[in-house]
């Protein structure tokens, strides 16, 4: 089931992935298992931007499409592959996937990387705090907790989106040229 919201959140439906790790982790809450899922985050993320990349190798974008995704990507603080760390945690990014297609001077195995190494840090800061939180509370608490956590998190990384996109177009955050 995480592999499978991992997946869709990478290709089309934003799932809110930290979630799903949150409530896979609380059926075994063990370093083994939080290993499982961080590979099964990975895998997930992987599968789902290769998916995006390979539709869009094949069947193509709008040339005028394509101009907007190469300005956009032009004007954000990172625009090589890194941008794909940066997305884990500021998602400015969506649909990776096309864009790493798109951008000509980005490789599908560098981007790919980036990602894993998001997966990597932000899956297991996550799953790193709830073994904290299972070992010195509860299973309720620690599930509550941890929940919180996870909320905080997508909403510093909502805030950071913000607070990068209107840096990056003033008042007018939807401008995309």
């Amino acid at each position: 089931m995480v592999l499978c919201a991992f997946i869709l959140d990478a290709t089309v439906v934003p799932a809110l992935p930290e979630i799903f790790i949150i409530v896979g982790f609380s059926y075994d809450p063990t370093p083994g298992f939080a290993v499982v899922l961080i590979v099964a985050a990975i895998l997930g993320e992987c599968i789902g931007n290769i998916i995006l990349y390979t539709v869009v190798e094949k069947i193509g974008l709008p040339k005028k499409l394509k101009t907007v995704m190469n300005k956009y990507v032009g004007i954000l603080f990172v625009s090589d592959e890194r941008m794909m760390l940066v997305n884990r945690i500021a998602p400015v990014i969506p649909y990776s996937g096309a864009f790493i297609s798109v951008i000509e001077t980005w490789t599908l195995r560098r981007a790919l990387f980036y990602i894993a190494l998001g997966c990597v840090l932000k899956y297991g800061l996550i799953l790193s705090m709830s073994t904290f939180f299972y070992q010195y509370f509860t299973s309720d608490v620690a599930q509550t907790m941890m929940i919180v956590f996870v909320i905080a998190i997508i909403a510093i990384s909502l805030i950071a989106s913000y607070i990068r996109k209107k840096k990056m177009f003033g008042d007018n955050p939807k401008q995309t040229e």
